[in-house]
């Protein structure tokens, strides 16, 4: 069992803008609704970069600044765990459409924003960062993955960990084929386990995944890996001690029990 305490959260999806409205929806989701995910630009990077970074760039730097800016942390001093199924889905579309050609030409662009680190390489570029950094990816499991990874990493070296989660969607045809239905982030910033933030005592279960108990919310938790996140996500909004399963790699969960 690994103990963690968390100490700020970010969140951007549908019907869910910012972890500050989205805490008060997720206690009591009756109001929440499929709106769209607005992306914000990632004002933390240069023009020129900020006009080629992707969804995926925009999503996960705008839960981390979330988690940061709530624990009042300076980013530049955090280790970082990212963690997406599928990474840059735009890109991944566009470089398949250039292979397509009979040219076959692949931008240089195009080609550094296609590996699957390229997110975290942009936050750690703008924040000035040279804290370690994993990038990970276990397909419907990668939350439950970073979670783990993160929490072994705050435990083991006994010093903050930021954990950012993200996916987006293909375009047509790859949509068909992995069909996500809108881009969803979050971010915790887990640190060793303290009575001053809530805590975590995660370990392996084999036990069926939580659920949010609304047909919407566990809905978008099926069909985007990242929001596999929602149920945990639902108990830190409630703020009350519970104990949430998590989705992990068949026939496994992660028991998560929170103690507020």
């Amino acid at each position: 069992m690994i103990a963690v305490s968390v100490a700020g959260i970010g969140l951007l999806g549908p019907g869910l803008p910012d972890w500050a409205s989205g805490r008060a929806l997720l206690s009591e989701p009756a109001d929440w609704r499929f709106t769209p995910t607005a992306l914000p630009s990632p004002m933390r990077l240069p023009p020129a970069e900020r006009r080629r970074a992707g969804a995926i760039v925009k999503v996960s730097l705008a839960v981390a600044d979330q988690a940061c800016a709530q624990a009042g942390v300076d980013p530049a001093r955090l280790a970082t765990v990212f963690t997406a199924s599928s990474g840059d889905a735009g890109n991944c579309h566009a470089l398949c459409e250039s292979l397509a050609t009979p040219e076959r030409a692949v931008s240089p662009t195009r080609f550094t924003n296609s590996v699957h680190n390229a997110a975290a390489g942009y936050w750690h570029i703008a924040t000035v960062s040279r804290a370690p950094s994993t990038s990970l990816c276990a397909h419907d499991a990668s939350f439950g993955a970073g979670l783990l990874e993160a929490a072994a990493q705050c435990v083991a070296q006994a010093r903050p960990v930021l954990l950012v989660a993200a996916d987006v969607p293909y375009p047509e045809p790859l949509h068909s084929a992995r069909p996500l239905p809108d881009v969803f982030g979050v971010a915790l910033l887990l640190t060793p386990a303290s009575d001053a933030a809530p805590r975590l005592r995660i370990s392996l279960a084999e036990a069926a995944p939580g659920t949010c108990g609304h047909d919407g919310l566990d809905a978008l938790m099926r069909q985007v890996p990242a929001a596999r996140s929602l149920p945990l996500l639902q108990a830190l909004a409630r703020g009350a001690s519970t104990r949430r399963v998590i989705d992990y790699l068949d026939p496994l969960g992660l028991a998560v029990e929170l103690q507020a």
